[in-house]
């Protein structure tokens, strides 16, 4: 399927690079990268990640690493919701206005 990323989940993975890059710039670059390549396979077949209906519906869950990817399944496409560390308040962060 088509990936669509939404503008709060640029904005974390901007934050998440900004962050690493503070004591390892290189490294920034190459997980942010990693990152956005799990966002294509999660778009490939975003069926196979475990939904997480007590976060918000429809809501699926791809974890890489220490960091959660957030996404849901529409008519044309899997669109990235928010991608955030699992330390983070899920529910709070996905009632954030898009």
């Amino acid at each position: 399927m088509k990936l669509g990323i939404s503008p709060l989940a640029e904005h974390d993975l901007e934050s998440i690079g900004d962050w690493i890059a503070q004591d390892n710039p290189l490294r920034a670059i190459s997980f942010t990268e990693e990152l956005y390549q799990q966002c294509l396979l999660i778009a490939e077949a975003p069926s196979h990640y475990r939904e997480r209906p007590e976060l918000a519906p429809g809501i699926r869950c791809c974890t890489y690493g220490r960091y959660l990817v957030l996404f849901r399944v529409l008519d044309t496409e899997v669109r990235i919701e928010r991608v955030m560390h699992g330390s983070r308040d899920i529910s709070k962060a996905l009632s954030e206005p898009y």
